[in-house]
């Protein structure tokens, strides 16, 4: 059996859980082969992407449609929907941004259903989750960058933000003129690695809790020419991956949770002076 055959090789696991340009089924000859497009080639997680922001559009046009219209919110979904919404922004946004919060609504909102729903694709058979892909959430990263660049230097101006950055403290001038620009750098730095912490926590949390379900998928598959080790494996294995699963759509809620709640986070501390 070679490393590409092996259930427990790396590249094995890693091929199950990462991206692909097909969807595979249930047997080898099942393989749904995506195309190019213009020279590009389309990979399984584009097109996870595109159906998560197909639901998305389909879950909150109607519902953005109610809700202008004047028209009661009727049907537990729906409500549900609402509830949800009015608690993140009432919980999360604004008391993380504070005056002026609705008007970054919209994009934590995006962001944070979004990356759920690319998590939770990672649960359904076939599927995968882009999430579990680090251009994903180096992309999700940065996105967040501009939305605390872009807020801060709409309030104070681009050259007032940057300089912002700098907290104000009571030094005598000789050492303010060393420590102030330690201090810049350090601030700048830090708001670069803030958000590449942002990217890399979400990527390992997700990739971390699909590679072990693999692993547990492949440990059936790994002795299935043993019988009798197999009769004892499968039924723990089983077991383990279920545990794994329901803590995995725990864990899809919570990542985009932390996500969001971070961004807004950080656009508030944009739009704060320091």
């Amino acid at each position: 059996m070679s490393a590409e055959q092996n259930p427990l090789s790396p590249g094995w696991l890693g091929g199950h859980v990462g991206d692909g340009t097909s969807f595979h089924f249930f047997t080898e000859d099942q393989v749904l082969h995506l195309p190019e497009i213009f020279g590009i080639q389309i990979t399984k997680f584009m097109v996870l992407e595109i159906i998560a922001a197909v639901v998305m559009l389909a879950f909150f046009i109607p519902l953005a449609k109610k809700i202008k219209s004047g028209e009661p919110i009727k049907g537990r979904f729906w409500n549900f929907l609402e509830v949800f919404l009015l608690f993140f922004r009432d919980n999360v946004v604004r008391p993380s941004i504070g005056h002026g919060a609705d008007k970054y609504l919209p994009i934590i909102w995006t962001t944070f259903f979004f990356i759920l729903f690319c998590n939770l694709f990672g649960l359904i058979p076939f599927g995968g989750s882009p999430t579990a892909n680090p251009a994903v959430t180096a992309v999700l990263a940065l996105v967040a960058f501009c939305a605390t660049v872009i807020a801060g230097s709409m309030k104070f101006g681009l050259v007032n933000f940057w300089t912002n950055q700098v907290p104000d403290v009571e030094v005598p001038f000789g050492l303010g003129v060393v420590l102030k620009p330690m201090l810049f750098v350090i601030e700048v730095m830090g708001l670069f690695i803030k958000h590449i912490v942002l990217a890399i926590r979400l990527f390992a949390n997700v990739f971390a809790g699909h590679l072990v379900m693999a692993v547990f998928m492949a440990f059936v598959g790994a002795v299935a020419g043993y019988i009798l080790i197999w009769l004892a494996v499968a039924p723990a294995s089983m077991a383990l991956y279920i545990a794994i699963f329901f803590l995995e759509i725990f864990v899809s809620f919570l990542q985009a949770y932390i996500f969001s709640f971070l961004m807004a986070l950080f656009i508030g501390m944009g739009t704060h002076k320091h």
